[in-house]
């Protein structure tokens, strides 16, 4: 059990540190959901008990934001990563496929695909994106806060994202 404050963790280097604390949260949200509230760049792991795991994460750029609600669909260890079309009509000198683990491959170590579309919640080889409005629409973890995440819901748990 975690006492309510900052987890105070450094994995590797310190742009490593855990941006996650376990907070106050009153919902009715139930115990499991993850909310993303976009306009505070943070995610919410309700625990049910009054309080939540928030994390510290990257957004959706302007126009690139969704709102909605989702389900986590699949859950994947050092995924490899094909560009969709808008990112690769952005960007045509992106290879087909990036190789999972490969300091290049946007979704680090962890991916969470969402249903709806082409989204997910991800880890990031570019942690100093984090806090910041950097994707296409994907929410953006640094890799220790995903793979925390990942061990702590399972396929089916509910996805909202809000402003």
């Amino acid at each position: 059990m975690v006492a309510v404050g900052t987890l105070s963790a450094i994995v590797g280097s310190p742009s490593d540190l855990l941006a996650r604390e376990l907070v106050p949260f009153n919902t009715n949200l139930s115990a499991g959901t993850i909310l993303v509230r976009t306009s505070e760049r943070q995610l919410y792991l309700v625990q049910g008990d009054g309080t939540a795991v928030r994390y510290r994460v990257a957004v959706g750029r302007p126009n690139k934001q969704w709102v909605g609600k989702a389900e986590i669909t699949g859950k994947y260890v050092r995924p490899a990563w094909g560009p969709p079309a808008e990112i690769k009509r952005d960007k045509p000198s992106l290879p087909d496929v990036i190789p999972g683990g490969s300091l290049n491959n946007p979704l680090g170590e962890r991916a969470m695909t969402l249903s709806g579309g082409e989204y997910a919640i991800h880890g990031t080889n570019r942690p100093s994106s984090i806090g910041t409005f950097a994707s296409y629409g994907c929410i953006r973890m640094l890799n220790a806060d995903i793979a925390d995440l990942f061990d702590r819901v399972a396929v089916g748990s509910t996805v909202v994202v809000a402003d």
